[in-house]
């Protein structure tokens, strides 16, 4: 007696039919035909009468059933039929909503988890296939300390840096932005310069001042030293007033950015990938004269 297995019916055929098979989809083991099921629909047997015969039919069968998920799922994840599949030597690290530190933010804001980013630029620094990063801004600002320990990460970095700010670069997105190699700002693109806030439980005593004026000249020092912005013109556009409607400090939009010293460039994508490339260049042919 040949042994026989269960087949899936498909839509599109006749599934009274004793001889029905699809050889697309995978067989799923049953029971063996006796005597009174002969005509019982979606059996077929293999050819040799063992499952083994066919591993390679099989194997098939399974990598076109993952395929015909695939563009279900780019549809649905993305919006396109196919992703282009490149191997590039440039990674591109997205910095966007808030940058959330210590305290961990409501479900519905968007945030950058520097706890995320921070292992992304160690393993950045370590594989040798990654010769550059690409920082894109879109931030509002968000925890000091969280956006300083991401801006010395990147500034400690080996490889070539260069950021772009699109949308906004506001608050602490500044040290961040200027923490690069080389910095962009998009044409509309703003950024926001203001003094530090504490939030929570105050102590109004002479020492919670001090310590706030400490962390702000962290920043202060950290964006005048990798920037062409003076302290004093950091801390003009920091404390002036007027500009904003509820608030004390200074938007600077686009070329605003680029005349205070604080960003090197306005430019694009396009821009930003032609300067990274220069600057990978640049250091393959310094390791050369080095080696």
């Amino acid at each position: 007696m040949s042994e026989y297995y269960w087949v899936p019916f498909l839509n599109n055929q006749n599934p009274n039919d004793p001889n029905y098979f699809d050889p697309e989809l995978p067989l799923v083991p049953g029971p063996g035909r006796t005597p009174g099921n002969e005509d019982e629909p979606g059996m077929h047997p293999f050819p040799e009468g063992d499952p083994q015969a066919e591993p390679q039919r099989v194997k098939k069968t399974k990598q076109a059933a993952n395929k015909k998920t695939e563009p279900i799922d780019t549809i649905k994840e993305l919006g396109q039929m196919s992703v282009p599949q490149t191997r590039s030597n440039i990674h591109c690290m997205s910095i966007v909503g808030q940058i959330e530190g210590h305290m961990v933010l409501p479900p519905q804001n968007k945030t950058t988890k520097y706890e995320h980013i921070i292992p992304q630029l160690v393993a950045l620094e370590e594989n040798p296939e990654i010769e550059g990063s690409l920082i894109v801004l879109n931030t509002v600002g968000g925890d000091v300390e969280a956006g300083l320990a991401i801006a010395e990460m990147i500034t400690g970095m080996s490889k070539p840096t260069v950021s772009l700010v699109l949308g906004g670069g506001h608050s602490i997105g500044v040290p961040i932005a200027v923490s690069t190699n080389y910095s962009f700002i998009a044409e509309t693109a703003s950024m926001t310069i203001h003094p530090i806030r504490l939030t929570g439980l105050v102590i109004g005593v002479p020492q919670t001042y001090e310590y706030l004026d400490k962390m702000q000249d962290r920043v202060v020092n950290f964006i005048t030293g990798h920037s062409k912005a003076t302290d004093e013109k950091v801390r003009e556009l920091m404390f002036r007033t007027g500009d904003l409607a509820r608030d004390v400090g200074t938007v600077l939009i686009g070329k605003d950015a680029v005349e205070a010293g604080l960003i090197d460039e306005v430019g694009g994508i396009s821009h930003a990938v032609q300067k990274l490339n220069q600057l990978i260049e640049e250091a393959r042919n310094l390791g050369g004269l080095v080696q």
